[in-house]
């Protein structure tokens, strides 16, 4: 799937998690830029990969049931707008301040009866509010109503509190890990170093 971000342009989530798929599928991934998702342990998969490959943090696939509530999630806290739009079936969530700076955000992407939820943030200032939860009851409540019951995610070590407070639960480890090859040696600069002047 397409990320956007300059450092994480795509990412590849397998669910074979095989020696042979996880090694097929990194050989054609081999670019800056791309990363590799595999719910295996971290130090199998990095043998699989070589030296090319870097791990990121740890990481969790999580799920749970999504039951759509009568009333829907609280407004933003004081000094915040909320703003949900959906386009293609991705329904994106963004928390501001009043003066417009950025204060959280996440995505849902709803495929039948499974959403899964991605880029969940918050930034630094504005931790502790419940911005984080607020953007989760907000996807979690619009998926639901288009049909999703159950709902999937990556989390990570700081989020893993988070999403298990709304009754989220961990089903297998997931691995992140990046292409970051060593840059090749400069012309010249050999073990030998250069030809002596004759």
């Amino acid at each position: 799937m397409d990320v956007g971000h300059p450092r994480h342009t795509t990412r590849h989530v397998l669910t074979d998690n095989s020696e042979t798929t996880v090694r097929r599928v990194a050989a054609s991934a081999g670019v800056p830029g791309r990363w590799l998702k595999v719910f295996e342990e971290e130090g199998r998969v990095l043998e699989w990969l070589g030296p090319d490959w870097s791990p990121d943090e740890p990481g969790f696939l999580m799920t749970t049931r999504l039951e759509r509530q009568a009333a829907p999630p609280p407004a933003a806290p004081e000094g915040h707008r909320l703003r949900v739009w959906t386009r293609d079936g991705v329904t994106r969530v963004l928390i501001t301040t009043a003066d417009g700076a950025f204060a959280a955000r996440g995505q849902i992407a709803t495929t039948g009866t499974t959403a899964v939820v991605d880029q969940i943030e918050t930034a630094a200032e504005h931790r502790r509010k419940g911005l984080g939860s607020l953007v989760m009851r907000t996807l979690q409540h619009s998926a639901a109503g288009r049909g999703a019951i159950s709902g999937v995610l990556g989390g990570t070590p700081d989020g893993r509190a988070l999403y298990e407070s709304l009754g989220w639960r961990t089903i297998a480890p997931l691995v992140s890990v990046y292409y970051d090859p060593a840059p090749p040696p400069s012309a010249g600069t050999g073990a030998a170093g250069p030809a002596p002047d004759a």
